[in-house]
């Protein structure tokens, strides 16, 4: 049987890195990478693994790259602190562990909830992630949002899901989109103008392609939320592009 260690990073992830450890008691190594936390997240986390490190935050993609490298083992999966592995998928992991496959790394299905609801629709699920690698052949995408894995070899998918549940409430949901409409407008800011007639069109658009394309409408009151949200992600985007081509110094 090959060993594995699972990689996760964390800032002030009290609320949630409970409920992710205790999914992965199982592997042979758990890194926990904290960039400062305030809360009890690294009292927490030192209760499950003695592998709790700090380093500075410089970008998601830099912080899961040296999560990553900090694993001893040639099998890692990587968790984000508010997932867990389901059952389903421990099975998967722990069969492959035991009889390898052809594949070098492995893309899974993601159940992400939303306000204690499982959304399977706007394109959320299946949502496969790839999370389950060999650390020598893996790279971490150059982008400062929505970073990825890229495997230089053969990938498969597995049928087991993550469980994802980073959207507690509206609050934190707002917040976050704050964040990630920030970073987004960094990264497009110097391909992408913006006009007053984006800030009209790009969110309609946003709109109907998850409401409507996606079947938001099937998950009730959640799919019209997470549209709206989705929207408004989009507006936030292009008005702080416009903001950072416009602003006088």
């Amino acid at each position: 049987m090959e060993n594995i260690s699972v990689s996760i990073i964390t800032l002030n992830e009290e609320k949630n890195i409970d409920r992710c450890l205790k999914s992965v008691t199982w592997a042979d190594e758990v890194v926990v990478v904290d960039s400062g936390s305030k809360d009890k997240t690294v009292e927490i986390a030192k209760k499950y693994t003695d592998k709790v490190i700090h380093h500075d935050w410089k970008g998601f993609a830099d912080q899961k790259d040296f999560a990553m490298r900090s694993c001893t083992n040639e099998w890692v999966l990587s968790l984000d602190a508010d997932e867990e592995i389901s059952p389903e998928l421990r099975a998967e992991i722990e069969y492959l562990l035991n009889t390898p496959g052809e594949s070098d790394g492995y893309y899974m299905p993601r159940k992400t909830y939303f306000n204690g609801k499982w959304i399977r629709s706007c394109g959320w699920y299946p949502g496969y992630q790839l999370r389950f690698f060999k650390k020598s052949l893996t790279r971490l995408t150059d982008r400062k949002v929505h970073e990825g894995f890229e495997v230089n070899g053969k990938t498969g998918y597995l049928k087991g899901d993550i469980l994802h549940y980073t959207h507690i409430d509206l609050k934190s949901t707002i917040a976050k989109i704050n964040n990630y409409s920030t970073l987004e407008a960094e990264e497009k800011y110097p391909e992408k103008r913006s006009t007053p007639l984006n800030f009209i069109l790009n969110p309609a658009a946003a709109f109907f392609q998850h409401y409507f394309i996606r079947r938001g409408f099937t998950d009730g009151v959640e799919g019209l939320l997470i549209s709206i949200l989705h929207a408004l992600t989009n507006l936030m985007t292009y008005m702080k592009i416009w903001e950072k081509r416009n602003t006088r110094q």
